[in-house]
């Protein structure tokens, strides 16, 4: 027995500003979806049960039993199999909704694979954990003139974006440079799944109106949120800077490699990170990676074990991470820990 579109949408398409017409956008859609961890999950799942109908996802990470907290694509016989993330949400997806092509794509979405990976999406979704990712985003998003929102969610907090390149600020318009020192990520404060999906939530709607073509109700802000402290702002992001490293002087440097860290292979079983531009507070990170494993350091080096892996950070933000050779694996676990 098989759904009609007539019936599976009928709820949506009675809601007059998307109606028939624009189910039938969203049905030729293509949208791509960058990380699937706990806002992407949720993002790809309102949109496959919305019916667009081409989803991309991109993510370098595997299930595991910690995310079965919030990051609603995913079982326990995911995690038990280790199985990667994008994998998983799209035989999930398929299991809701076999009427959508969704396209997996186990990868660390990087400057040498950017444009193979996100060519032919005309909506670029975040669900990543690092601004490092988002800067490279932004860069192409901007010099292909796609449109594309900023998300993310730690804690109880929560902040989104959209960027329609030549009509509203970009990323790099609103944080010309990237954060510095460390900052909290989800492995060191944590997160409530309902700030994740709420973000997402939000993140999903704006998609929505810009897929069914009504430019006109996009949000052109920065929103940002604490569910718990029941916090609430708004910047205008109206216009681009005219001084704007990407929108104004179409200096991509982040797509051009420039932007990103130094990685290299540092012995036998061990990757460098060369990031020499985030002071570390070693009491501070000390306190933030107790519950995650074992921690010891003095004035020159903190060391961190988190089984299977042994991460060496030192004052200026440089880690060494023994355990892989694979520098995505590395990339990852400095960007749960440290930050990125």
């Amino acid at each position: 027995m098989t759904v009609s579109s007539e019936e599976r949408y009928s709820r949506q398409i009675l809601f007059r500003p998307i109606g028939a017409e624009g189910q039938k956008r969203l049905h030729g859609s293509r949208v791509a979806i960058v990380g699937c961890g706990a806002t992407g999950s949720a993002l790809a799942s309102l949109l496959a049960r919305a019916g667009v109908g081409s989803i991309r996802i991109i993510d370098r990470d595997y299930v595991e039993p910690s995310n079965l907290q919030r990051q609603l694509l995913f079982d326990e016989s995911d995690a038990a199999e280790s199985l990667p993330k994008a994998v998983a949400a799209s035989r999930k997806i398929t299991s809701f909704n076999g009427a959508i092509a969704v396209e997996s794509r186990v990868a660390d979405l990087t400057p040498g694979n950017i444009e193979e990976l996100l060519l032919g999406a005309e909506l670029i979704l975040d669900g990543t954990d690092n601004f490092e990712t988002r800067y490279l985003i932004n860069d192409y998003a901007v010099s292909k003139s796609v449109p594309w929102i900023y998300a993310a969610a730690v804690a109880s907090y929560g902040v989104t974006m959209n960027v329609l390149p030549g009509e509203t600020a970009c990323l790099a318009c609103i944080f010309p440079d990237s954060p510095r020192g460390t900052f909290e990520t989800c492995d060191t404060a944590g997160i409530l799944n309902s700030a994740a999906a709420s973000v997402a939530a939000i993140e999903a709607t704006e998609a929505l109106k810009l897929l069914v073509g009504d430019r006109a109700s996009l949000r052109r802000t920065l929103l940002s949120f604490d569910l718990w402290r029941n916090d609430r702002a708004e910047i205008s992001t109206g216009k681009p800077h005219p001084d704007c490293r990407a929108c104004g002087r179409r200096d991509f440097v982040h797509l051009a490699g420039e932007g990103r860290p130094h990685i290299t292979l540092c012995g036998r079983n061990s990757v460098q990170i060369h990031e020499r531009h985030r002071p570390v507070d070693f009491g501070e990170m000390q306190q933030r990676l107790a519950a995650h494993g074992t921690v010891r350091c003095n004035d020159f080096v903190l060391k961190f074990w988190h089984d299977p892996y042994e991460m060496t950070l030192f004052p200026d933000g440089r880690a060494i991470i023994k355990g892989t050779t694979n520098t995505a694996i590395a990339r990852s676990l400095y960007a749960r820990f440290v930050g990125s």
